[in-house]
């Protein structure tokens, strides 16, 4: 399936955004919600996310693909599982892993799970970028696992300076969408 950036404003502006008075995972206040989980986790919206952030990371590696995929549980799980599947049909080595929010208190106690070593490389993953807090969280867990992190990428970038704190620890992100492409929604 290839991406539709249409298919996935009009699957976001149906299922993902709310309107009222919401407090973000950032602690700030907004009168508008992004819930991109009922995208993320929509039959038509996990493809086309999927899709679309395929077609983005193999743009922004061209020839050298990172080896792996992964963000921070559980928002991104979903997203994850999407591009590996993708990846999969297109026949590309590319792995998932996700990024614990702590370490489990049995087992190897590690917060990074799946079939990654240190020394790979991968991307990020997020749905929505606000302070970009989550992504920076599961960035640094990555690269404290022995990841070798090459940017981030999302879904929706709300424009409220997590472009600016990602790229200010050294990461590059791109995303598919903008608060702006929603503009005359908000």
């Amino acid at each position: 399936m290839p991406y539709d950036q249409e298919q996935l404003k009009a699957l976001v502006r149906k299922h993902a955004l709310q309107f009222g008075n919401f407090t973000l995972a950032s602690g700030k206040q907004a009168s508008f919600y992004l819930d991109c989980r009922k995208v993320t986790l929509h039959p038509q919206g996990a493809n086309c996310i999927a899709a679309g952030l395929l077609d983005l990371i193999e743009s922004s590696f061209p020839g050298q693909l990172p080896a792996s995929v992964g963000g921070l549980a559980i928002g991104a799980d979903p997203i994850t599982a999407s591009i590996v599947v993708h990846a999969g049909q297109r026949g590309l080595p590319l792995l998932g892993f996700m990024v614990r929010k702590e370490a489990k208190t049995h087992g190897t106690g590690k917060l990074v799970e799946g079939p990654v070593e240190p020394g790979m490389s991968c991307v990020i993953v997020e749905d929505v970028i606000t302070s970009g807090g989550s992504a920076l969280k599961a960035a640094e867990s990555a690269k404290d696992f022995g990841l070798n992190v090459q940017g981030i990428f999302g879904v929706i970038d709300r424009l409220e300076g997590g472009r600016e704190a990602i790229e200010q620890a050294g990461y590059r992100l791109a995303t598919l969408l903008t608060i702006d492409d929603f503009r005359e929604s908000t």
